[in-house]
This record gives C-alpha cells, structure tokens and sequence, in this order.
C-alpha cells in the first residue's frame, strides 16, 4: 500500500542571511501558484503561505502558440491578487514563467501587462532551467540530496525531466507532452475512445524514446514526481483503498498497479461531469486528468520504475532557493562571477562545441577587467558584468558550424541551448553579446536584437563593445595581453595592455584597435589603446 518517507520541513541554502520574507510565483499553463516563505538567518526557511488560482492560458490548441485576450485578462487578475498578498505580506517577490509564456509569440504582451498592473517583472525560463529549479524545490521537501533521482513534473503544457544528484543535474529536458496541451490534440471529446488512448500513449513513448535511454543509462534510485497530476492521481489511490487523504502528500509513495485502475476509471468515465465526480479527484482537472494520467504511466514505464514518491515542493519552491543562493553569492563579496551552476553550464555547452577554452577564458578575464575598470562610466550591475563573463567564454562557439559568420552562428547555438541557471532574457543577451563580438553593430534592422527589450539593447552595445576589444587583444590566442589598465578623462578612456614578458602584442593592439569603434560609440568617448611594456604583478 502507498506509504510516506520523512520529508524536510525547511530548505536549506547554507548561507547566512537575515530574517526577511520572500516571495515565488510559478506562472503556468494550467494555473499560477504563489509561496510566501519566511527565510531564516541560518539561510533555511519556513512556509509562511500558498495560494493557487486556476487561470488556463493555454486553453485552447491555438493559444499554444497565441495567448487570447481573456486568458491574458485571467493572469493578470490572477497576478494583481498575488501582488496584492505580497505587499500585505512585505516580501519580495520573483515570478517565473513556464510553456505558455515560453512558446507563445504574444508573450510579451501578457509580461508588459504585468509589469505596468502590479510591477512584477516576469522572468521566462527554458524548459532545462524548468527542470533544475524544480529539483531544488524536490530537494527540499524529501531527504534526497545524496541520492541520485529522476523526477518528473507534467505541466499543462509540458514535462520536465531530470536525473540529478548531490543538488547537480546529470540530464535535464522538456517535452511538449503537457496534461493540457495532450487533451486538446489526443482527447479533444468528452468521450474517449480506445484508440485516441492507443495513439497517444505512442505518441508519448516516440517523443520519450531517447530521454528514457539517457534517464536509463545514468541508473537513478527513484523516481519522484511533482506535479498536480501526480498528487491528484495519488489521492485517487488513497481513497479508493479506504485510506485518508492526509493534508499532505509529500513522501507518499505510489505503485504502478495502483494507478492502472484509477487510469481505467478515468477514461472510461463518459463525460467530464463523471470524471469530477470520481472519489479522491480533484474537479478542476476533471477535463485533462486523463491526458495527464496517461502521461504519467507512460513516463513511468518508459523510464523502466514501478513507483514514484509524491513531491509536494515544485518549481515556486525551487524558485526561493535559488534566489537565497544567488543572494547569497551576491554578499558574498564583489567582482563576483558566474556562480557555479552557471558557469558549469557555459563550460559544458563551449565544449560540446570544441571551443578553445584557453582562450574564452583569457579573453573572459580581460573582458571582466576591463568591465570593472569602466564602472564609472557604464553604470552596469552585477548581472551585466555576469552575462559579459558568459558571452566571452562562448563567443567563439560558432566555429563548430563555420568559420564564416561564426559569431552569427554562436548567436543561434547559444540562444538554442537551455543553459541551466539562466532564464531566457538572460540567454538572449548572451547569444547578442557574442553575436556582436565582430563585424557589424547592433541594428533595430537585426531580428534578434530588435527583439529584445529596451533595457537590453541599451546594454548589448556597451557589453558587445567590451567584448570586442578583449577578443582584439588576444587575437593570436597565446595571451600575449597579460592585462590591461584604464586611463579616463571626460571625453576619452585610453586602454593600456600590459604584454606578457617578452612577448610582441604588435598584432594585438593593431586588432583591438580595428574594433573599439562601439565601445566608443556606446560610452560617448574616444578610446585608444597602447602597450605598456612594463610588466606588473596583479590579480584578474
């Protein structure tokens, strides 16, 4: 029978920070959910309450891809509640949204709105970085961390999956495979037939078919699962053994065997009326219950378990942990770097593409000087002196597919990526960043720029422009530059690359020279660039 393992009651970060609230909002497909928790000094917190409103702004097959103006109506009403108990509450708040948002090409439009009703700014996060943030919430609802898991978490519009360990992803994905999205292509009818099942079901499997090889390969202990689907379907079970539904589900453990009839009863109910009416259901998934069901067999089978355990932490709770880490790297003293996870990730995706590593990381520390340096005049933050530091790893990825337009083709392997611990604004700045690194400026005629929003393509010309001179200065990739200082006046900044003993930066400073034409125009000042011979001892 379905049985509980002892969870954790507090997540944990490890850092120390004062006694604050902090707020979460997952914005979904399906529905928004809100936790306002109470983080402790020891850096640990405390639930302090949770709201989940129903919203739907994936309804419909056609706002898969375009939101409508009643669906964006519901989340921002929904958003303006949740802003409403923030500010009651005094806490700080960061929403983040998943598929809906994600793959609909007015989704902006539902952020602007957002943005201009409550002041929330919205991050969109890839389904990859889905995936991780999900598995810190996992972590901190079940004593896991040292285990190797693979979870699941079906959304309305998609399914996350990840085998992770020690708080360190192995594999993460995401699959169009949503509760909401499946209903609308599969069971479209109240009434479902044999064959929609049969056809979905194989439709499932093809869309899983290496994800599972990968999932297999990496031999994970258990299978954990998250979502509303899970924990709807493990209070099916519940009651129809004449157990209680306890408050909370969270380490609950449920079998295959136990869900095949509980999945038969669900689709062989002939209306939506019926399936809401199921003991143990919830009837506000009465109509994509069965889709997800299914989904949730099928990635059970497929992934080879027979059990999962019940997740009651998800993404919002993902969400606060990972803003108590990145807070706390914040303190942690400055300049500050990539945080690990992040900087993991630019690393795995820069040799997946034989980059040369030597010389994005050389180019990276100039880069960071030379950023630092200028403080003053750009009056860029932290999170802009990150992104430079990520573009200038990668910058030259494009190589891997051509050495003619490289730095177009790094635009398009970096922004198609997923890197984990960044969201998708994030990632875009990278891929325009590296992008501009060579030939031409920034164009409102360019696609990928124009895209951005007015606070990015205000800093891409300063970052990109950065990065150009720092590429110059190690044109021959030996690090014949070993550093560089800033001379600034009023109307001009003159850069100074101190040489490696015995080395000729003639080249170099010829190079960098050639493109400090948008760092000069982006700064409104002249820039030159000369060689100090001397060498000097200092730390980048």
């Amino acid at each position: 029978m379905a049985k509980k393992i002892k969870g954790t009651d507090r997540g944990t970060s490890g850092a120390a920070q004062g006694d604050q609230l902090l707020a979460a909002i997952d914005v979904g497909t399906n529905s928004f959910h809100l936790v306002i928790v109470r983080v402790l000094p020891d850096g640990s917190f405390v639930v302090v309450n949770k709201e989940k409103i129903g919203v739907r702004l994936g309804e419909s097959p056609k706002q898969i891809k375009h939101l409508s103006d009643e669906a964006i109506d519901r989340g921002v009403e929904a958003m303006t509640l949740f802003a409403h108990l923030v500010e009651r509450a005094g806490a700080r708040v960061r929403a983040v949204a998943t598929s809906a948002v994600r793959e609909a090409e007015n989704g902006e439009e539902f952020i602007d709105r957002v943005r201009e009703r409550t002041g929330i700014e919205v991050e969109v996060v890839s389904g990859f970085e889905e995936a991780r943030l999900i598995y810190l919430g996992v972590m901190q609802a079940l004593p896991v961390v040292d285990r190797r898991i693979a979870l699941f978490d079906i959304g309305g519009g998609s399914t996350e999956i990840l085998v992770g360990e020690r708080g360190s992803p192995l594999y993460a994905n995401s699959f169009k495979i949503g509760a909401i999205r499946m209903t609308q292509r599969f069971l479209p009818e109240e009434r479902i037939t044999q064959e929609q099942v049969d056809r979905l079901r194989l439709y499932i499997r093809g869309e899983l078919y290496f994800a599972a090889r990968e999932v297999r390969s990496r031999e994970p202990e258990m299978l954990i699962a998250s979502s509303g689907t899970a924990q709807t379907i493990a209070s099916m079970v519940l009651t129809a053994a004449g157990d209680t539904i306890p408050e909370q589900l969270n380490g609950l453990e449920i079998g295959l065997e136990q869900i095949r009839p509980i999945l038969r009863q669900v689709i062989d109910a002939p209306s939506h009326a019926k399936r809401a009416a199921l003991p143990g259901g919830d009837p506000r998934r009465a109509d994509i219950l069965a889709a997800g069901g299914i989904v949730l067999q099928t990635v059970m089978e497929e992934l080879g378990f027979d059990r999962f355990t019940v997740s009651s932490y998800a993404l919002r709770e993902g969400i606060i942990l990972d803003t108590i880490r990145k807070e706390s790297d914040a303190r942690a003293g400055t300049p500050s770097h990539l945080a690990d996870q992040r900087f993991d990730s630019v690393l795995k995706l820069g040799r997946t593409f034989n980059f040369d590593e030597e010389h994005g990381r050389h180019v990276a520390r100039l880069a960071l000087k030379l950023y630092d340096e200028l403080e003053g005049v750009h009056a860029l933050g932290k999170d802009s002196r990150e992104l430079l530091e990520a573009a200038a790893l990668l910058h030259d990825i494009g190589y891997y597919i051509s050495h003619a337009a490289h730095h177009k083709h790094a635009l398009y392997l970096i922004r198609h990526s997923g890197m984990l611990g960044f969201n998708r604004e994030e990632i875009d700045v990278i891929a325009n960043v590296a992008r501009y690194h060579r030939k031409s400026h920034p164009k409102s005629s360019h696609e990928d720029y124009a895209l951005l929003s007015k606070a990015d393509r205000a800093r891409i010309p300063v970052l990109a422009g950065i990065l150009r001179i720092a590429d110059g200065l190690d044109r021959t990739h030996r690090s014949n530059v070993r550093d560089l200082q800033v001379v600034q006046a009023r109307d001009r900044i003159e850069i100074q690359a101190v040489a490696d003993e015995n080395a000729d930066t003639t080249f170099e400073i010829w190079s960098a020279s050639r493109k400090k034409g948008l760092l000069a125009l982006a700064l409104g000042r002249k820039v030159t660039l000369l060689e100090v011979p001397t060498q000097i001892d200092t730390v980048i």
